[in-house]
């Protein structure tokens, strides 16, 4: 029996590197928002219940008129604003799941970059029968180039195995109670976290973190990539004209 999950798409960012005014969420992609792309998969798919979409304070009726009511995405019940960073923008929206009654929540969080335009059914219905066996999941693929680590004057010092090494992308899908017990904690210590220099990039760090609990990397597709470059825009619509 199919569990009930919310989708949290996070669009709260300004997107610096893309050297435009226009936020990278709102650019246009193929006559579209690059925002809209990953609305319209969770839109369409049968596992995804409802959508807490996530944008900056100021842009929350923009997000309202110009995305939600134009293209009527129905299952988008709340927009909430970000943070100052990724992990409290995902915070807020886990605000919106704590107010809720406990028996009222979804059972699993799917949590999403709303720059990653290209995710598929198939990367949503993998992620899905991932967390529900391990609690925890990642979407993710192989790196395909050689990486190396670098000392604190720029040389190479290091080396490791290609063949362990993972580029990490969204969804990421989560027990709720899980997720919500690992945010907790990190919220409940942040100033020592801080002081330790500990830096949250994503949110199975989060879980892995706070909880020791192992996050199932689960085999995506090199497509489902970030736009945060203008180059990345070329590359997504190519992607998106060979799929039509």
């Amino acid at each position: 029996m199919k569990k009930r999950c919310t989708a949290i798409l996070l669009a709260a960012g300004a997107g610096r590197r893309m050297g435009s005014d226009t936020a990278k969420q709102y650019m246009s992609l193929c006559g579209k928002p690059v925002i809209w792309y990953g609305l319209q998969a969770f839109e369409r798919s049968d596992l995804i219940d409802e959508c807490i979409l996530v944008v900056e304070k100021d842009g929350i009726p923009y997000a309202r008129k110009e995305i939600v009511e134009k293209y009527g995405f129905t299952k988008v019940r709340t927009i909430t604003e970000g943070g100052a960073e990724r992990f409290l923008s995902v915070n807020r929206a886990l605000d919106v799941i704590r107010a809720e009654e406990e028996v009222l929540r979804s059972e699993y969080l799917f949590i999403h970059d709303g720059a990653r335009p290209l995710v598929t059914e198939e990367i949503i219905e993998a992620t899905y029968h991932a967390a529900v066996e391990y609690g925890a999941c990642c979407a993710a693929m192989p790196v395909k180039d050689t990486i190396k680590i670098a000392d604190e004057n720029g040389f190479s010092s290091d080396t490791p195995d290609r063949s362990r090494l993972f580029a990490v992308q969204t969804p990421q899908v989560f027990e709720t109670g899980l997720i919500l017990e690992a945010y907790d904690i990190l919220m409940a210590g942040l100033k020592q976290f801080s002081k330790e220099g500990i830096k949250i990039t994503d949110d199975a760090m989060v879980v892995e973190q706070m909880l020791h609990h192992p996050v199932k990397l689960v085999e995506s597709s090199y497509e489902n990539i970030k736009i945060t470059t203008p180059e990345d825009l070329i590359v997504a619509a190519n992607f998106l004209e060979r799929r039509a």
